[in-house]
């Protein structure tokens, strides 16, 4: 692990890969952590001959937590959003981007590949279109534009991912709640609540439970709001787009939009697939990402974490 401090922030990361790969910024999604990317589908860019760096969010995991930064009740802050009503969130996706772009200026990084997923496809976004100098391509997986006119997620999702943390859960009570969210968000037949998932989640608990954390990042989406016209459309770096057909948090007419709003980008549906990168899944997306980074030029740039 390397803990940077990028935009005033402190950043934990982990660098994979050969040190003189081209870099990779893996950005990941709401609520989870560095570790919740698996393995074999970022191994497989190490394998592919590329350095990625995966880091927590701030809010999330061995980061920086907002302590007393209060978020606002998600359901009076989306229509006081859609009615034009900002600054209620402690931060939004923009400084969320400045804190990735932070970590590639600490690790002297001048250029990277961007992959994020979900939330941190949005961010990805946000980041290509401030700082296209700084990105090679980007890679955009089970996304959104946050255009309000998109479906939204199932009833019964967004009841859960706006529900109060439970301020007394024991250890078993919050892994059977996440467990129970990713059998609804999650990839249907492959086992949801498999073993590797519940490892996973265990490990994230162990490593850090903070449930204040992701309710400012729920904020933080819902400030940004619709970023078409401000960010998607400015996008220059050679895009691919990534999604499931069958996912009901961020349906795929989410991806499709951020298709059809970045000229000239890629968009791959993978059909059966729900809002996680399930393991039978992995080897096809890893594919088409280290396709997409070598087709992008992928000129040698170090990283130093010295």
């Amino acid at each position: 692990m390397v803990s940077v401090i990028a935009n005033g922030v402190d950043i934990e990361c982990e660098l994979d890969g050969p040190e003189d790969g081209p870099a990779v910024l893996m950005i990941m999604g709401l609520a989870q952590q560095l570790i919740f990317w698996p393995e074999d589908f970022y191994g497989a860019l190490n394998a592919a001959g590329f350095r990625t760096i995966r880091f927590d969010n701030r809010d999330i995991g061995k980061s920086r937590k907002f302590h007393g930064r209060r978020a606002p009740n998600p359901m009076f802050q989306l229509p006081a959003r859609l009615a034009g009503v900002r600054g209620l969130s402690p931060y939004s996706l923009e400084d969320m981007a400045k804190d990735a772009i932070g970590v590639l200026g600490a690790l002297r990084v001048d250029k990277a590949h961007v992959v994020g997923v979900s939330m941190g496809g949005m961010i990805a976004q946000v980041l290509a279109a401030k700082r296209p100098e700084r990105v090679r391509s980007l890679s955009v997986l089970m996304s959104s534009t946050n255009n309000p006119a998109l479906p939204r997620a199932r009833a019964e999702i967004a009841r859960a991912l706006m529900a109060p943390p439970m301020k007394t859960a024991t250890r078993e009570e919050a892994l059977e709640r996440a467990l129970q969210l990713w059998s609804l968000i999650g990839t249907k037949n492959t086992g949801a609540t498999n073993e590797e998932l519940k490892a996973r989640l265990a490990a994230s608990y162990d490593r850090s439970h903070y449930p204040p954390g992701p309710r400012r990042q729920l904020a933080a989406i819902i400030e940004t709001g619709d970023l078409r016209s401000r960010f998607t459309r400015k996008i220059k770096a050679p895009t691919l787009v990534i999604h499931g057909s069958e996912d009901p948090l961020a349906p795929p007419a989410g991806g499709v939009d951020i298709f059809r709003n970045i000229p000239d980008a890629r968009l791959e549906i993978i059909e059966g697939m729900g809002h996680d990168i399930p393991k039978k899944f992995r080897p096809r997306i890893a594919g088409l990402i280290v396709e997409h980074l070598r087709t992008s030029g992928a000129a040698r740039t170090a990283v130093d974490a010295a």
